[in-house]
């Protein structure tokens, strides 16, 4: 069986091809260009990011690696997909005072959609298509299931929620049954030389600014009964959440706790205004199950580097559900994702509308 691997030079990847050429695949690399559209081509992402000016250099440590695996390997050309669709959704959030996860938007629509169907495109055969996430897919009673990996602190599995069942139908993800430990020790056996690379921190490594591409818009950083504190240059310099360097000085620390567009608004108050019960989900994607008519007792995650917390789901209007948590969560930000899980397995999720 043939199996196309995404390559990011990176050493969850790499491991990934060698653990699929030792089960006997016949793999072929391949890595997604995302960078090079004039208008970003100033922008200066530094290094250790998915998304920057540096692309090149891991262009050339997946080509290494596949030179060093003795496979095959191919750089797919996703520069105008994934700006038209990652890169603006997330401009497009960004300046309505949103935070987006672009890594959701990109595995989703760019890596396991444009990236493979591209490669086939330009005439590259393949039966399965792989990476290296930290994430299990399994088959039950006809339906695909992506299920958490097995090490809690790496699963990935809150990143590809938005797979379709016709996708993870297709795919392979190695690694779901390694820790990092063990995937970096397979690397140094092996002798690879993305053993001690260090993974990405981030979708970008430079200033947003950079990719937003707009200029200042000066507004008041007000508290809870609208007395002005200070002033910002723009609601996409803040995050929900945010307590350092929101530019105001106070008796108590304070933290961003609502971005409003209209009125060009910071809005900051005390801890405990963080902390809310719950959301309201829209844009919803389904895996384990076709969607629910009732409430549910679930688990979710808000945000990815959070383990699951015990929720009840509720239809709501218009397709969109109410997440109630057992516990109220801190900083939840709209345009970020909720993902719902029973156990180990991703139920679905959606992206966060609201929150109170």
């Amino acid at each position: 069986m043939k199996v196309l691997i995404g390559l990011s030079g990176g050493v969850d990847s790499s491991v990934a091809a060698l653990i699929l050429k030792q089960q006997g695949y016949e793999v072929i690399g391949a890595t997604m260009s995302i960078w090079g559209k004039d208008g970003l081509a100033v922008a200066e992402g530094k290094h250790n990011a998915c998304y920057g000016p540096d692309e090149k250099e891991d262009i050339e440590s997946a080509k290494n690696l596949a030179d060093q695996l003795g496979i095959p390997y191919h750089v797919v050309d996703c520069v105008t997909k994934y700006e038209d669709i990652v890169i603006e959704n997330f401009k497009k959030e960004y300046l309505q005072g949103h935070t987006p996860n672009p890594c959701v938007w990109c595995n989703a629509l760019i890596k396991f959609g444009v990236l493979p169907e591209v490669a086939r495109l330009n005439g590259v055969e393949f039966d399965k298509f792989a990476t290296g996430h930290y994430a299990r897919v399994e088959e039950k009673d006809g339906r695909y299931l992506l299920k958490r990996g097995v090490a809690p602190h790496k699963d990935q599995s809150y990143f590809l929620y938005r797979l379709k069942q016709e996708q993870l139908k297709n795919i392979i993800l190695p690694l779901g049954t390694y820790t990092k430990d063990q995937i970096r020790a397979i690397a140094k056996e092996n002798g690879l030389q993305a053993a001690d690379k260090p993974d990405s921190q981030d979708f970008y490594g430079g200033d947003y600014n950079e990719l937003l591409g707009v200029e200042d818009k000066i507004g008041n950083i007000v508290d809870l009964n609208g007395k002005i504190l200070g002033q910002h240059k723009g609601i996409w310099n803040y995050t929900i959440g945010q307590r350092k360097g929101i530019g105001v000085s106070a008796s108590e620390p304070l933290y961003v706790l609502s971005l409003n567009k209209d009125t060009n608004e910071v809005v900051v108050g005390p801890a405990d205004k963080t902390f809310k019960k719950s959301l309201i989900a829209n844009d919803l994607n389904w895996i384990a199950i076709d969607g629910i008519t009732k409430p549910v007792k679930a688990q979710a995650k808000i945000r990815s580097t959070q383990q699951p917390t015990n929720v009840e789901i509720r239809p709501y209007a218009d397709g969109e559900v109410e997440v109630i948590f057992e516990d109220m969560q801190k900083s939840i930000a709209i345009g970020q994702s909720a993902v719902f899980y029973d156990g180990d397995t991703v139920l679905g999720g959606g992206v966060i509308k609201s929150a109170q």
